[in-house]
């Protein structure tokens, strides 16, 4: 009888060819999407070209997704070339997945953003576009150049980061050489309540293991619990484990994952792995969702956990809503609810994850369906409460050059929906981040201290259908 397996185990195997694998081993596996952007898709086009020879082809064209997204509205002429050079690549190659930011030209200067969010070829933030654009499937394996490709873990896939020269190899052939990550187990039990979010999940798991508790293993989340999670604030688990070291993370494929895969996949088929019974874990951990509080992550790293209400005290300068941990359309009704009928005491920046997602702001009330005649937008409603809003991009997450929107370019404390709060993450290496779930940076945002968002959020907040296909 072969030995159970865990789903990642499962994945790989299947993708090596083999009946079994076990943590540890090291295999062969073909790989189904290769993604990269705007920062390392230069460096990767040109270790592929110098291995593989200058008019080397791509190992599937198909299986190529190219989405720039972190330097997009700057003037500095640098990040213009990345997209230059992405441009030239796409056309020698015949890549048929290209999102380009068609408002970004060789006219020196930042550029001007698209005028409609659903009339452009841009997408914005890569990790967001992904599932999006229908490039995201239960039991495939997605490589990206960008650490949070884990995000789409939460689709039942395996999803991981990998460096431009690793990217290179598969650009050529398609395939890559995997160690086998043993599995941690992280059981969340009962109902998401109104006042937490995935981000307050996450928060709780890095906390309690550190920044290096995951180390290239498997973080999978499991429990009633994360099934109640929209499969929007599932991404958000899986967007940090990398945040513990984590090689990957996966949540369970339900009837959510699949209603969105059918609606948007550009393959007709994928096929669906669950852990066996009775499968190894390298470790267990539960909550109890009832029993959890609203936390923070403060300066300056991410397993720097406190709760929201013994940071009361905590002056905040600016709050930032954005990034794919935190931009997602989920995220901004969460936000808009709390702050609906409210005007923010420090300067608020929101930056929608994608252009779907701002088009979605534009067109959604803020229970997350189309809005009627005499209805406010989630957009209305965050610039009614005095928020600034953005264009789609990473923006200020990582920082970035010196004119990106929200950027801190001095010393100040900022409370953010992001992913990480190392120094100099968002820009000054003096600024202190404050790690947070939508609500809790929302609810800062109108007090200028750390705030607890159970001091404004009591009922369950409806997303309808937003996020949802």
């Amino acid at each position: 009888m072969a030995k159970p397996m865990t789903m990642t185990e499962k994945i790989i195997a299947a993708h090596a060819g083999r009946d079994h694998v076990n943590p540890g081993d090291n295999v062969w596996v073909g790989v189904d999407v290769l993604m990269t952007h705007d920062v390392c898709g230069p460096g990767t086009i040109g270790i592929f070209k110098e291995r593989f020879g200058q008019n080397a082809k791509v190992w599937d064209k198909d299986r190529v997704v190219i989405i720039p997204d972190h330097y997009i509205f700057t003037a500095e002429d640098k990040c213009h070339r990345n997209i230059q050079i992405l441009r030239d690549f796409v056309r020698e190659q015949g890549l048929k997945y290209y999102y380009d930011p068609d408002f970004v030209t060789s006219e020196p200067g930042m550029p001007n953003p698209y005028k409609d969010p659903t009339k452009t070829s841009y997408k914005g933030v890569c990790h967001k576009a992904l599932p999006e654009e229908g490039h995201v499937r239960p039991g495939e394996i997605l490589l990206g150049t960008d650490s949070h490709s884990c995000t789409a873990g939460a689709f039942g896939q395996l999803a991981s980061g990998v460096g431009n020269t690793d990217a290179a190899f598969v650009l050529g052939t398609g395939k890559t050489w995997l160690k086998v990550p043993p599995t941690m187990k992280f059981t969340f039990r009962g109902q998401i309540p109104p006042y937490l979010t995935a981000k307050d999940l996450i928060l709780a798991v890095i906390g309690e293991i550190s920044v290096s508790g995951g180390t290239y293993k498997t973080m999978y989340f499991a429990g009633d619990g994360v099934s109640s999670l929209t499969l929007e604030d599932r991404m958000t688990l899986t967007n940090m484990v990398i945040e513990a070291g984590g090689k990957n993370g996966v949540c369970d494929v339900d009837e959510k994952t699949l209603q969105y895969v059918r609606a948007r996949s550009n393959v007709d088929h994928w096929t669906v792995y669950k852990d066996d019974p009775g499968c190894a874990y390298d470790c267990e951990y539960e909550w109890d969702l009832g029993t959890l509080e609203p936390l923070v992550a403060k300066p300056y790293s991410p397993d720097n956990k406190d709760t929201a209400h013994n940071c009361r005290d905590v002056k905040i300068d600016r709050a930032y809503i954005g990034s794919c941990t935190g931009g997602k359309i989920t995220d901004m009704i969460f936000a808009a609810n709390l702050l609906s009928g409210h005007t923010v005491k420090i300067p608020t920046y929101v930056v929608p994850g994608s252009t779907e997602v701002h088009a979605d702001m534009l067109r959604l009330n803020i229970q997350g369906q189309a809005k009627q005649e005499g209805e406010k937008s989630i957009y209305q409603v965050l610039e009614d409460a005095g928020c600034l809003i953005s264009a789609s991009s990473c923006a200020a997450c990582l920082g970035g050059p010196m004119d990106t929107f929200g950027r801190l370019n001095e010393p100040m404390a900022c409370i953010s929906t992001t992913n990480r709060n190392f120094p100099g993450r968002m820009g000054h290496k003096d600024a202190g981040v404050y790690l947070a779930s939508p609500l809790t940076a929302a609810a800062t945002a109108l007090t200028g201290y750390v705030t607890d968002p159970r001091e404004y959020v009591s009922e369950p907040i409806a997303t309808g259908s937003a996020g949802v296909l």
